[in-house]
């Protein structure tokens, strides 16, 4: 979980991998500038409902969602494992 602004703005950057999801908090947007992998972003809105999941390569831009209060990173084609798709209810963030 990254819920601080420096574990925020880090991310995954710099990572080779992840086993598991990561959760950012306070987040509506991300890049992929400096990571090493494709990662799948499913934007939550406050509640933990999926407003939208998206594949993104390294050294792209995201677009922001505007009702979307958090995301949830993982490598590429995890989400779709998961079942994780919009409209989905995954839950509010970790304390």
């Amino acid at each position: 979980m990254a819920a601080s602004g420096p574990a925020r703005r880090q991310g995954l950057l710099g990572t080779d991998g992840l086993d598991g999801l990561l959760w950012i908090e306070r987040c509506s947007s991300v890049h992929t500038f400096g990571m090493r992998y494709p990662i799948d972003v499913a934007y939550l809105t406050r509640s933990g409902r999926v407003l939208d999941v998206a594949t993104m390569r390294p050294g792209r831009a995201g677009l922001p969602r505007l009702r979307a209060r958090s995301v949830l990173e993982a490598p590429a084609g995890v989400m779709a494992g998961l079942g994780v798709r919009p409209g989905a209810d995954v839950g509010r963030a970790p304390a």
